[in-house]
């Protein structure tokens, strides 16, 4: 096909998806659905535009290996042994307990045994994109639900990195008495070359290829690039190849720099993946596969949350966040898709069967967007009916260091507000708590004496425990309007005379807050303004005086940097 021809059709394609995205992002929807829904756009079925297939699965390809090598930038061995307990035994079980579950309905409902097995595989694994994107989003990542949730991500993703490594090792042939073990153990012996290599050369390398950021990004690319080619002329997939080259890498201290860098080259080169992806569906016998689709997504939707409920509930863990961390589960993730694609690839699916993945996908994860955005409104919904579901007795997740019932002062997110805040607080002598989501802090907090415990302030049950009559004062450093807004109502239920003071980074959010009853509202973003303008009409141009106040901020500046503030915190 001519180049020219090459050029205008993806350009095209780039602009039917940037109008498909925007009703997405419209409707709060991962971008990754509408990427599949511009595929069937532009696929024969409708708009009939992908004509230049080659040069669209070449991009494809690129982005899969982008994509795998950033997952594996993300998966530092030296983090594996902070994962836990909980994330561990969540992260197996559930992988464990969906694919038993997703086989044998597979089976019941027609599927051969190996077409069985492989939707049992895809429909197992979670979106990291998806979950990291909207927990972060929500401010959620330093949770307790939030750590453990990214902590069994990691472990889907090391058990993927092996499925891989399986799959590759299969022959064309659809058996799988067809793996080919001698493969598969010269694989398991470049891995751990790779990888004893990697960890002891390639962290002081980067050192000095980081000196030129331009080279960083070259260097990268082109290592993820010829390990995933290394790894197809062997035998193997281009996947395992480009997975393997970010983990070998996740251990130099310019990882960040390398993720930020080729996030874009990811972002666009995957867009074309789930293009080709939408194109390729097949849409004239997926009539028959209806009850498939809605039984897997019904499955996934509901059954995924809830084994992970039953396996943090019989941990110990409160019923609050295990169902916080199950919700997350409820979709597959980019990589079923990208292991349904393999196995059509290699011969062992068709292209019927990536379509009843691709609208399980779809499905999913449009239906698991709602429920993790709107997690803390469900529970509070379900929240009567899921203590069965909850283990009896001490919770292994309530964290509370306090000697007293009633404090003056009550103080909502230590953060880096906080840190300030104590300091006047033990000024003026009064007694304060400190309520906090971040389990780290709160056990910092109380090796330092200071009573403190552990809570989410959008959690009405944990509100209710605290004792807000007796409360002078009450100060949320959070910037969610909704949990302050719920927090103010709150309080001026138990005590009209308290003050309230919260955070808000928008003036009509402020003005809201303002009407429901908050004494004062800080607004950041015109705080250091005020501040400076405050310093000059009392400093006026007297040099000294501005070089004292220097002096006090250094100071100030090297307590916040031994306490770990390096730089200020949005959530």
């Amino acid at each position: 096909m001519v180049v020219s021809e090459v050029f205008i059709e993806l350009s095209i394609i780039i602009i039917i998806a940037i109008a498909v995205t925007v009703i997405t992002k419209l409707l709060r929807q991962p971008l990754i659905i509408g990427y599949i829904l511009t595929g069937i756009l532009v696929s024969p079925y409708f708009l009939d535009i992908v004509h230049s297939k080659d040069a669209i699965s070449t991009f494809a390809e690129i982005g899969v290996a982008l994509l795998l090598f950033m997952v594996g930038l993300n998966l530092n061995p030296k983090i594996i042994k902070d994962v836990g307990k909980v994330s561990l035994i969540t992260g197996v079980g559930q992988v464990l307990f969906t694919s038993l579950i997703g086989f044998f309905i597979a089976r019941l409902l027609g599927f051969s045994t190996l077409v069985s097995v492989y939707i049992a595989v895809a429909v197992s694994f979670s979106s990291t994109i998806i979950i990291m994107k909207l927990l972060s989003d929500k401010g959620d990542i330093e949770t307790l639900y939030g750590r453990i949730s990214v902590g069994f991500l990691i472990v889907q993703d090391i058990i993927a990195i092996l499925i891989l490594m399986v799959i590759s090792s299969l022959s064309n042939r659809v058996g799988m008495s067809s793996i080919d073990f001698d493969t598969f153990l010269r694989g398991i012996v470049l891995v751990v070359l790779i990888i004893t290599l990697g960890f002891y050369f390639l962290p002081k390398l980067t050192i000095h290829i980081a000196k030129s950021q331009e080279f960083l990004l070259l260097f990268s690319v082109g290592w993820a690039l010829a390990l995933a080619s290394l790894f197809f002329h062997l035998g193997f997939s281009m996947e395992v190849g480009a997975l393997l080259a970010g983990v070998v890498l996740s251990t130099s201290p310019y990882r960040y720099e390398i993720v930020s860098k080729m996030k874009p080259l990811r972002d666009f080169f995957i867009i074309m993946f789930f293009i080709l992806l939408g194109s390729q569906m097949v849409f004239a016998n997926i009539s028959q596969f209806v009850i498939p689709i809605i039984i897997f997504s019904v499955f996934i939707l509901f059954g995924n949350p809830l084994i992970v409920i039953l396996l943090m509930g019989f941990l110990g863990y409160t019923k609050r966040n295990s169902f916080l961390a199950g919700l997350t589960v409820a979709q597959i993730s980019e990589f079923s898709l990208i292991l349904i694609a393999l196995g059509v690839k290699v011969g062992h699916l068709t292209n019927e069967i990536l379509s009843v993945v691709t609208v399980i996908g779809l499905i999913t994860m449009a239906g698991s967007t709602y429920f993790i955005l709107y997690g803390n409104k469900i529970y509070q919904v379900l929240s009567p009916y899921l203590g069965i579901l909850e283990r009896k007795g001490k919770k292994v997740d309530e964290h509370r260091y306090q000697k007293d019932h009633a404090y003056d002062i009550i103080l909502f997110g230590y953060d880096r507000i906080g840190f300030s805040l104590l300091e006047s607080f033990n000024k003026i002598r009064k007694k304060f708590l400190v309520v906090d989501y971040n389990p780290e802090t709160i056990t910092n907090l109380a090796k330092s004496g200071i009573d403190c415990i552990y809570g989410d302030a959008s959690d009405s049950e944990m509100l209710n425990e605290l004792n807000f009559k007796k409360a002078r004062m009450v100060i949320s450093t959070i910037h969610d309007v909704e949990t302050n807004l719920l927090l103010t109502h709150k309080i001026r239920e138990s005590n009209k005379n308290t003050i309230i003071i919260v955070v808000s980074h928008q003036i009509d959010e402020a003005l809201r807050l303002y009407n429901e009853g908050a004494t004062y509202v800080i607004l950041p973003h015109f705080l250091g303004g005020n501040y400076t303008s405050t310093m000059i009409e009392r400093y006026g141009l007297n040099i000294n005086k501005f070089l004292k106040d220097k002096v006090k901020h250094i100071e100030h500046l090297k307590n916040r940097k031994s306490a770990g503030h390096e730089h200020p915190s949005h959530r």
